[in-house]
C-alpha cells in the first residue's frame, strides 16, 4: 500500500508542470530582491555574486540550478544549486541571503516550490529540504504544486 502512496504523491506532483522549474546552467545575471545575482567559474570553483560582491563559493564541475521565480516582479526569488558536496538553497527574500547547504550527494531532476520549503526528485528518490534539513520521503498524501 504505501508504494503506492508514493507513486501517487510522485504522480500527482509530476503532472502540476508549472510549478516545476527545470533546471538551467545559465550563469546570469538575474534579479533578485537582494541584488543581482551573477554565478562565476574561479579555478575548480563557482562563486555566487550578489551586486558584484562575493556571497558564497562551491565547488561543482558544472553550473546548474533550479529558480523559484515570482512572475509578478519578474525576480528569482530562490535557487537550488547543484554542487559537488549536496544541494545549497538561496533564499533571495532574506537580506543577506540564507544559504542553506544539504549534505546528501544526489543529482536533482525537478524541484517543486512551497511556501517554507523545497521538494526535488533525484536520482535517489523524493526529498524535502526545510530549514536546512533534508529529508528522505518515504510515503505521502500531499500534492505539491
Amino acid at each position: 500500500m504505501r508504494p503506492k502512496r508514493l507513486f501517487l504523491a510522485a504522480l500527482a506532483a509530476s503532472t502540476v508542470w508549472t510549478c516545476v522549474h527545470a533546471q538551467s546552467n545559465a550563469s546570469g545575471p538575474f534579479v533578485t530582491p537582494s541584488g543581482t545575482l551573477q554565478f562565476s567559474r574561479t579555478d575548480r570553483d563557482f562563486v555566487g555574486m550578489l551586486d558584484r560582491v562575493i556571497f558564497d563559493r562551491f565547488g561543482a564541475t558544472t553550473l546548474t540550478h533550479f529558480d523559484d521565480v515570482d512572475n509578478a516582479r519578474q525576480t528569482v526569488t530562490r535557487s537550488l544549486v547543484q554542487t559537488d558536496t549536496g544541494a545549497v538553497l538561496y533564499d533571495f527574500r532574506h537580506q543577506p541571503p540564507l544559504v542553506q547547504r544539504s549534505d546528501k550527494r544526489m543529482t536533482v531532476k525537478r524541484v517543486f516550490w512551497q511556501r517554507d520549503e523545497v521538494v526535488m526528485q533525484s536520482s535517489q528518490g523524493w526529498f524535502r529540504f526545510k530549514s536546512g534539513v533534508l529529508t528522505k520521503l518515504q510515503s505521502s498524501t500531499t500534492t505539491y504544486h
